[in-house]
């Protein structure tokens, strides 16, 4: 067996290395998992993305974003947008049936539906208040200016009741999914 070159010979004079003075493991191996930081950079996605772009939110290599990117979209978690360059989008409909299956699973169909009479309440609430059937049928800078509020405090309002909007269908849409689970059991029991 041949003797390694001189250069990758150990000293054995040599000093002994300063361990404080190195980079602690911690900033050069990451917590979390490869897996969850490309699904966190996915769901941050408001526009088509390339793959570079999705690497770069991920902080980590192409390629690991290439196969993370296709594998998302085998599960429908993802879109491909345009093949070349490969531009990927989040899937919202896939977004909204997980959030669906977490209510599902963390409350009874009693408490879904208290939540969405309280929400149903909320949505009538703001339906009289601007007076129109829709948050987009405000206009936002007429109303603060006829009801002496900032556009602000107006813009906020019209918010949350998009988000009871929001809130509405997916609670909705949970208790018909376990409605229609209910009647599944039922016929094969």
């Amino acid at each position: 067996m041949d003797d390694p070159r001189p250069e990758l010979k150990g000293d054995e004079r040599a000093e002994t290395p300063i361990f404080e003075s190195l980079t602690p493991p911690d900033e050069l191996v990451r917590s979390g998992r490869t897996r969850d930081d490309f699904f966190d950079a996915v769901l941050g996605l408001e526009s088509p993305a390339t793959i570079g772009e999705v690497a770069d939110r991920a902080d980590h290599g192409r390629d690991a974003a290439k196969e993370y990117l296709e594998w998302f979209e085998r599960m429908g978690i993802v879109t491909q947008v345009t093949e070349s360059p490969a531009t990927y989008e989040r899937n919202r409909e896939y977004l909204t049936w997980r959030r669906v299956q977490q209510l599902r699973n963390r409350y009874t169909t009693d408490e879904l539906l208290e939540f969405l009479k309280t929400a149903t309440e909320r949505d009538q609430m703001y339906m009289r208040e601007f007076d129109v059937e829709s948050p987009d049928g405000v206009p936002i800078s007429a109303h603060a200016s006829d009801t002496d509020q900032s556009l602000e405090s107006v813009w906020d309002d019209v918010s949350m009741w998009k988000t009871t909007r929001r809130r509405i269908a997916l609670l909705e849409r949970a208790l018909v999914s376990d409605s229609d689970d209910s009647a599944d059991q039922r016929t094969t029991a």
